[in-house]
């Protein structure tokens, strides 16, 4: 989901912008590119995995026309590649929305923020508490990180923007549209959880190696 028009108030987009700059700098901090340049092989992972999140962003539905649903794979590409690298990626798909027309450009920060930072956090935060509370088995990673983290990460992601609208929203309209797009979150948290969950299985069984948050080590070769 992401905002395609400016229906917010004019500080609150300039705030939103400022909190996304801040946290994208402390991901870029990290140097996400070193381990790019390091291995071909990832890097071939993500660019055709910012690709095929590029195309699927197309498959959008306008529900109203300041608002646009469709899947994010935040927790999957934060999962598979970790939070800096995942979050250069969501750059790159907002950027290209705003490039092509379809989101005007004072929406990049608002945006970055939910679709981007607000997902990753959440779904490190259900990773932490995976690697460092629960058994280490490898039901319990995909089902808790894979399926349940991305269920959290797009309901936290929803109420981030609604909560934005009721912050400052400059049409009573729009709000109320806001209020009842809230009520239908719990549909749309079970198909970014169901397409996450799989593909993660998918890679868990045949290429546990490209989850950058697993260790094969731990949850296979030890059992």
């Amino acid at each position: 989901m992401s905002f395609s028009q400016a229906v917010l108030a004019p500080w609150l987009l300039v705030l939103c912008a400022l909190v996304s700059l801040a946290l994208y700098g402390l991901a870029l901090a990290q140097r996400p590119w070193r381990a790019l340049l390091a291995d071909s092989a990832l890097q071939h992972r993500w660019l055709a995995a910012s690709v095929a999140v590029l195309l699927m962003w197309q498959l959008r539905a306008q529900a109203v026309e300041w608002l646009s649903l469709h899947l994010m794979f935040t927790a999957l590409l934060t999962l598979v590649f970790k939070a800096p690298l995942a979050l250069v990626t969501i750059l790159i798909v907002n950027l290209a929305a705003v490039v092509t027309g379809r989101v005007d450009w004072p929406l990049l920060g608002v945006n970055l923020l939910v679709t981007g930072v607000m997902p990753a956090l959440v779904t490190v935060l259900v990773w932490r508490l995976v690697d460092r509370r629960l058994p280490d088995n490898l039901m319990v990673f995909l089902f808790v990180c894979g399926f349940f983290g991305a269920a959290l990460s797009t309901l936290v992601a929803g109420l981030v923007a609604v909560g934005l609208m009721m912050l400052g929203a400059d049409d009573a309209h729009a709000l109320y549209q806001a209020m009842e797009y809230a009520r239908f979150l719990p549909l749309l948290m079970p198909s970014e959880a169901f397409i996450t969950g799989m593909l993660m299985a998918i890679l868990l069984v045949y290429h546990p190696s490209w989850v950058a948050t697993f260790n094969d080590h731990r949850y296979i070769d030890t059992k």
